[in-house]
Order: structure tokens, then C-alpha cells, then sequence
């Protein structure tokens, strides 16, 4: 498979050599992406997609799903919504944008996190200060402790009214870290037990957190189990033998993840966590590439104030101070944010189910939910304090969600496969985000790869179908892998 050709030097002459094509995806031609409502996102965060549109060239739903993550990242321990039902549930969402490799996605990210990028960093200052005065203080209330202990002389009551005056241990300051790209479950909860309340997934190479240890086959249920709860604002609940038992309430979590299609297909086509219910609470967009449409132009003027714009306003937003429970370092007590009389009304009307969502039946029945939750963050990132939610917002966030039902009705269909295609789709995702050789042998997937991979004619098989799809070219007399001459090696397709 080639097309056009290239320039190859060897010793003594220069020839034209074919160009390899682009690998071609596993899964069908989709058809043409919904629209993205860029305006639903209100003037601040539409402005700034644009803006972002306008610097990179990517398609604008890329930066729509950008800069609406990291709204959400940054008012959702302020505020939860509350339901027209009476439940109160979070403004926190988890977002999925499926692009090929080459849209700008990274860039995209970059942009819209900068100001996240920029509170870190003041966090990570105000950190380095505080820990040496944490460290002193810890060793004056050590020995004060120790001290008070020994005047006691064995007498129980005088050594607890001593350890009272003393008072508890000074608390350590909280990690400053705001997002991460592939945390395990349990390392996400370890950092919400000792940094802030709030925080976010943000990965633009998606492949490495869907094809990583946390969703492997024997961490996936849990996983998704966790992220559900999470999604849901329920406490985190640990039990384990190395860090005992610890109830974690009052975390949110926001998630934005970046992937290619055949990464988004095995996703989507996962039957367990369709089953168990994480892809009815993600919110996926793949708009049509931008490749081949871009010519080289000077951004508009009004580019980099709207991003400025945006940037001083969610800065603002993460500096405010976030309702804690007393007593608490970094327990959220969000307020609730009820919806007012008109937004109740459009609420109720205009998700009523239909019979054309019966595919995506999962997100569906949560479509009401996503599209307050939404609505929420267009009208926190407005004014962090507002007191109630309305008509215009909510309006907004039912387009959003009539997007996002729009796309899954599009999208889930990848996920219908056949056996080869699908096992084929896994290897790749564990290739890509799993496997950090730049090249693979058969004994490398059979032994060390999927769980459903393990034996040596089922990888041949799969290797032969990526292959004949370019994601892997075969190396003409073997390569070291790992350490090991293979005479049997694949160079892996990275885009």
C-alpha cells in the first residue's frame, strides 16, 4: 500500500522509494460529525474555542471539548446541581474527544489548560514553602509530644490532659496537583487523600490510560466501578491490607480524554463497561478531520484576548476559596444550585425519551442528568456564586447534551465487530498504550500481552490483520526486542 513517493539516499545514489500509506483504520467509514454547538458554550468558553480554532487550525469541537473540561475542572467543588427529582448530584462530567492522529489535539489541551498549568504552579510554590515550615512544626510537636508523655510519669489522666493541651499533629500541606493523565484507581484515590478535593484526568494520548494498568482485564471492573462512583459524588470507599480502610466523601473528579479511533473503538465496544455503566456517564465527540483544509494564516487579532479573557476568568475561578467541611483540609461541601421555574420546565420537556435512543439506552436515561450538570458549569463559570440555575444555561446545556446523544448514536456503532476485529482492536490499544518497545515480536504478545491473547497462532492471526492495516510493518531479519533478537519482529505504526 503506497502512495507518492519520497527521497532515499544510499551510498552511491539517490532513488525515489514509494511512501507507506497511513495505517487504515479497523473499523468502518463513520458518517459526517454532528455539528458542535460552539454558541452553547457562552461567550467566554465559545470565544476561546474559536480563539483556539483560529491559533491551531483543529477542528473547533476539539477545543469546544477542551476548554469545557477544564471550566468543569475548575468550578465543580464549588456547586452541585440540584435535580428537578430533589437528588443533588455533581457538575463534575467525563469527556472524550476521538481524533486521528495529526488533528492537534495536544495543542488543543495546551491551550485551554494553561490556566490550570499556571494555578499548579502556584501551588507548587506556595507548597515548597510550606513544607518546611510543616517539617518544623512536626518536629516541635514531636518532641512536645514526647515531653509531655514523660512528665506524665505513668499517670494516665496527667498524660491526657497533657496530649489535649498539645493538640493534634499539624496537618501536611496538600499535594499541588490538579490533573494527571493515567492514574490506576488506587493512585487516584491516594491523591485525593492527600491533595486537593478537585481534580481531573486530562489525557491527550487517551490509548495510555485505556490500554494502562488500571483498565487492564483484571483492574477494568474496578476501575470503572471507582470512576462510577466517583461520577455519581459518592464517598471513595478503600479497603486494603497495605493502607487499611479510609472513607474519602467530598472529592470531584472532571475527565477529559483524547483518543484515536481504533483506541475509541474498543472503548466503546467493551461489553463490561457498557454493562456495568462508565460509557453512559462519558460524553463523546469525533468531529470530521481537518486534514487537508488548512492553510498557513495569521490568527485574528481578538485571538490571544480571548484567550486571555478565559484564562484571567478560570484563574479567578480556582483561586476563590472552595467550601470545605469544618475541620476539613480538603473535604468539599459544594452548595446546592437549584434550577429555576423555567429551567425546571425546559428540563422536563425537552429530554423527554425517544424511541430513536434506545441504542444508547445507558445514556439516555442519564441525557437529563448530563444536560444540567452542564448547564451548571456554563452557569458557575457566568458567576462562581450564583444562587440558582437558569432558562439560557439550561437551554444551553440541553444542545450539549442533544449533541453528545447525537454523536453516541453515530459513534457506538463502531463497537459492532466482528471476533477478529475486536481482539485485533485490543492488541492495538495495548500496543499503543501498554507497550513501550518501539517494535514487537510474537512472543512479546502472547506472553506478555492481553490476557486474551495467549497463544501463538491467535497473535499471528491478529498481527496479520494489523498488518494488512498498518499499524504494524514487518523488519526484514528480526530486530532486539526487549533485550532479545527476535528473527520474527514487527516495528509498531505510532501515527
Amino acid at each position: 500500500m503506497y502512495h507518492g513517493s519520497e527521497m532515499v539516499r544510499t551510498k552511491d545514489r539517490v532513488t525515489l522509494s514509494a511512501k507507506p500509506e497511513p495505517p487504515r483504520p479497523l473499523t468502518r467509514q463513520l458518517a459526517p460529525a454532528d455539528p458542535f454547538p460552539i454558541d452553547a458554550l457562552g461567550p467566554l468558553l465559545r470565544d476561546a474555542a474559536q480563539a483556539i480554532h483560529d491559533k491551531l487550525q483543529a477542528p473547533v469541537a476539539i477545543g469546544g471539548q477542551s476548554v469545557l473540561g477544564t471550566a468543569t475542572l475548575a468550578v465543580q467543588g464549588h456547586a452541585d446541581v440540584e435535580l428537578p427529582t430533589g437528588q443533588t448530584r455533581p457538575v463534575s462530567s467525563f469527556l472524550i474527544t476521538i481524533a486521528e492522529s495529526g488533528e492537534r489535539k495536544s495543542a488543543c489541551d495546551t491551550e485551554a489548560l494553561r490556566p490550570i498549568r499556571h494555578r499548579e504552579k502556584i501551588l507548587r510554590e506556595q507548597h515548597d514553602q510550606d513544607l518546611s515550615n510543616y517539617q518544623n512544626e512536626k518536629g516541635a510537636w514531636e518532641c512536645a509530644r514526647d515531653k509531655a508523655t514523660k512528665g506524665g510519669k505513668g499517670d494516665r489522666a496527667a498524660v491526657k490532659l497533657a496530649l489535649d493541651k498539645l493538640g493534634p499533629m499539624p496537618r501536611a500541606p496538600l499535594e499541588p496537583i490538579l490533573t494527571c493523565t493515567e492514574p490506576t484507581f488506587e493512585g487516584l484515590c491516594k491523591l485525593f487523600a492527600v491533595g486537593h478535593p478537585s481534580l481531573g484526568i486530562f489525557a491527550t494520548e487517551g490509548g495510555h490510560f485505556i490500554g494502562g494498568h488500571g483498565m487492564s482485564d483484571d483492574n477494568k471492573l474496578r476501575t470503572a466501578t471507582g470512576l462510577s462512583s466517583v461520577w455519581d459524588g459518592d464517598p471513595i470507599r478503600r479497603v486494603r491490607a497495605g493502607d487499611g480502610p479510609y472513607v474519602l466523601p467530598g472529592r470531584r473528579l472532571a475527565v477529559h480524554l483524547m483518543v484515536q479511533p481504533d483506541v475509541a473503538a474498543i472503548l466503546l465496544n467493551d461489553r463490561l463497561l457498557t454493562n456495568q455503566g462508565l460509557l453512559s456517564r462519558f460524553l463523546v465527540t469525533a468531529p470530521d478531520s481537518a486534514a487537508g483544509t488548512r492553510l498557513w494564516r495569521e490568527p485574528a487579532p481578538t485571538s490571544d484576548a480571548a484567550l486571555k479573557r478565559y484564562g484571567a476568568r478560570l484563574l479567578e475561578i480556582m483561586e476563590a476559596r472552595l467550601p470545605l467541611v469544618e475541620g476539613k483540609a480538603n473535604e468539599l461541601k459544594p452548595r446546592q444550585l437549584p434550577l429555576s421555574q423555567a429551567a425546571r420546565r425546559l428540563w422536563k420537556c425537552a429530554l423527554a425519551p425517544q424511541g430513536e435512543l434506545e441504542s444508547i439506552r445507558g445514556l439516555a436515561n442519564k441525557l437529563p442528568e448530563h444536560a444540567a450538570r452542564l448547564a451548571a458549569v456554563l452557569a458557575l463559570v457566568n458567576d462562581i456564586h450564583t444562587s440558582e440555575l437558569m432558562a439560557p444555561e439550561m437551554s444551553a446545556g440541553i444542545a450539549l447534551a442533544q449533541h453528545y446523544a447525537a454523536e453516541a448514536l453515530r459513534l457506538f456503532g463502531l463497537g459492532r465487530l466482528r471476533t477478529d476485529l475486536q481482539q485485533a482492536q485490543k492488541l492495538l490499544v495495548w500496543l499503543l498504550g501498554g507497550w513501550r518497545e518501539a517494535a514487537v515480536s510474537l512472543p512479546d504478545i502472547y506472553q506478555r500481552g492481553p490476557n486474551a491473547i495467549r497463544d501463538k497462532a491467535t497473535a499471528k492471526k491478529l498481527v496479520a490483520i494489523l498488518e494488512d492495516h498498518g499499524h504494524l510493518v514487518r523488519l526484514p531479519g528480526g530486530a532486539t526486542v526487549a533485550n532479545q533478537h527476535r528473527r520474527e519482529a514487527w516495528r509498531i505504526v505510532r501515527g
